[in-house]
């Protein structure tokens, strides 16, 4: 009989382990591709469309997050406020800030400033779907916005039945620009080009781009950045688009099931790693 040497012994080993792992992974089914429970159409007034001279970008305003500036912006954009402005500050793999009609980061409108909204109350009405249950805190989306919240084991502790959470900076997500006063966010606003979590409550989170991450990424990076810099063409919200332009928008609901499957499947590859950052939420626009 041949004698296997340890070394040798160690090789064969890690030799069957590997085409074992690599049969399991070709005999693991396929995702299920979503049915037509899982998606969700957004209300034309929450659906902010920016078209850019890199192309479009299509926002999804989160009222529940931050109200009073998620109004904000809906205001200045049917005022066509925001048209043939520029991102005048960009960093790499950070965020495109623009919506200063002065264009150095000191302007804003004529309407007064908005009160900083980094934490909000979530109720038992707040379309919150889980994602990870941490006992002390929870961590899932409000829509399309990724949200740390305390647990809601704690509402019946407080007086208003509710508890609060955060949006979280992951890439896409759109927060309000201000100045060392925290209310005073006003109509500046920037796109996160990747995932900074050290923002969280610090600054409003009050949409995601679900269409369009590719020319948030593409903007031209500078700061201040050169001229030429890229701007926004127009700004407007789709219930204000004429029927036959506006874009047909439908996008996975996080609290589906398909989403869910996701979501456990990336858990499981992620363990104690995971982060809401790591999961996109499909979308089709049309």
């Amino acid at each position: 009989m041949t004698s296997v040497r340890p070394a040798r012994l160690t090789a064969v080993l890690a030799a069957l382990t590997l085409a074992a792992a690599g049969h399991a992974q070709a005999q693991a089914p396929k995702p299920a591709a979503p049915s037509a429970a899982d998606w969700r159409t957004p209300a034309p007034d929450t659906l902010l469309v920016i078209d850019t001279n890199k192309g479009r970008i299509v926002v999804e305003l989160v009222p529940e997050a931050a109200p009073l500036f998620v109004a904000r912006v809906q205001t200045l954009a049917r005022q066509h406020f925001y048209d043939g402005q520029t991102f005048f500050r960009v960093i790499e793999d950070f965020m495109d800030q623009t919506g200063d009609p002065q264009n150095t980061g000191m302007g804003g409108s004529t309407l007064p400033n908005v009160p900083g909204e980094f934490v909000f109350r979530r109720g038992a009405e707040t379309p919150f779907a889980l994602a990870v249950d941490h006992t002390v805190d929870e961590v899932g989306f409000v829509r399309s916005l990724p949200v740390q919240s305390q647990s809601m084991m704690l509402a019946p502790l407080t007086k208003d039945g509710r508890v609060q959470a955060s949006g979280m900076f992951c890439q896409g997500v759109v927060g309000a620009a201000r100045a060392d006063d925290p209310d005073s966010n006003n109509s500046q606003f920037f796109l996160m080009r990747g995932a900074r979590r050290e923002l969280d409550r610090r600054y409003d989170t009050f949409g995601r781009v679900i269409a369009g991450q590719s020319v948030v990424n593409a903007i031209k990076v500078g700061e201040p950045v050169a001229d030429p810099q890229d701007r926004m063409i127009r700004v407007r919200l789709a219930s204000d688009m004429a029927p036959a332009e506006r874009p047909q928008v439908r996008i996975i609901d996080p609290s589906s099931v398909w989403f869910k499957a996701a979501v456990a499947r990336a858990v499981a590859a992620k363990g104690a790693d995971f982060s809401a950052c790591d999961m996109e939420i499909p979308a089709e626009v049309k």
